[in-house]
């Protein structure tokens, strides 16, 4: 497991798996082991996938100011990544809350992104509104599952401010294409692999700026692709192709029957969609 030294002297771990142009990976979570993405539903058939251990996660060191989980101090983490890979410009994906991170980085350094491949992603680093409705009216395309009626109930809870802490553990269904035992076997070891302080301090007061990152971002040169969940109550396919339209050149892409993990619903689509995506005109990765 190769490492390297941060900024500020933390020491930062990532995992090489995988053939082919590489293909730098941020975790999401907040803040949780960078193990969940895998092989990303066999993505390493066509890229080396190269998965950052944000500082505090996985196999990287917890740094000596927890301040610095704060997600736009990540981007100086992102970046030693990159000079540590000696790659001039990056093919980048990131998954649900490391989208912040890839928006922030993008924003901050749009001459080392190549391609930036958002899935699934958190849009606190830009500011776009999801309403009640919106996450309300994603969960009604699951009526006929045989477990809908107390999830809803519980989102219903959630959205309006009046949750349990019961609500949040039902909803789990709708974050899945299918809520079967590899989901659940999978959501019950995400909750081992999230460090909740460095969780709880990513969005902290400061960590974001909309109005600056995405004024930024219309100015990117990088090809984007936005890949939504159709069934992802956390990332409504509308405001996906808001978060879309913030780039001067994304596309977006809805997988149909996958929830907030697409790779986990359906491997080949979403295998398919990446690997087309990034090929596209061909890579310039390491360029």
């Amino acid at each position: 497991m190769p490492t390297f030294t941060a900024s500020d002297g933390t020491t930062l771990a990532y995992h090489v798996t995988g053939d082919g142009p590489p293909l730098v990976c941020l975790p999401g979570g907040p803040m949780q082991d960078s193990v969940y993405l895998g092989e990303l539903g066999g993505l390493t058939a066509h890229r080396t996938l190269i998965r950052l251990d944000l500082r505090g996660t996985g196999r990287s060191a917890v740094p000596g100011d927890t301040a610095s989980y704060r997600c736009d101090r990540q981007v100086a983490d992102v970046e030693a990544l990159r000079e540590e890979l000696g790659l001039e410009r990056m093919d980048l994906l990131a998954h649900s809350a490391g989208a912040n991170l890839a928006a922030l980085y993008t924003a901050r350094h749009p001459d080392r992104v190549a391609r930036l491949a958002l899935v699934t992603p958190s849009v606190f680093a830009v500011g776009l509104g999801i309403t009640a409705e919106d996450r309300l009216e994603t969960a009604r395309l699951r009526r006929d599952e045989p477990w809908f009626a107390p999830a809803y109930t519980s989102l219903e809870a959630i959205t309006s401010g009046r949750a349990t802490a019961d609500d949040w553990g039902a909803v789990a269904p709708f974050w899945y294409g299918r809520w079967d035992d590899a989901a659940r076997a999978f959501r019950a070891a995400e909750e081992h692999q999230r460090n909740d302080e460095a969780a709880a301090l990513y969005a902290s007061d400061g960590a974001f700026d909309p109005d600056t990152t995405r004024a930024a971002l219309a100015g990117s040169p990088s090809p984007v692709l936005v890949l939504a969940g159709e069934y992802d109550v956390a990332g409504p396919a509308r405001v996906m192709k808001e978060y879309a339209g913030l780039f001067p050149r994304a596309e977006l892409a809805v997988q149909d029957g996958a929830g907030h993990f697409p790779w986990l619903d359906g491997p080949q689509r979403f295998v398919s969609a990446l690997a087309a995506f990034l090929d596209e005109a061909g890579s310039v990765s390491g360029q």
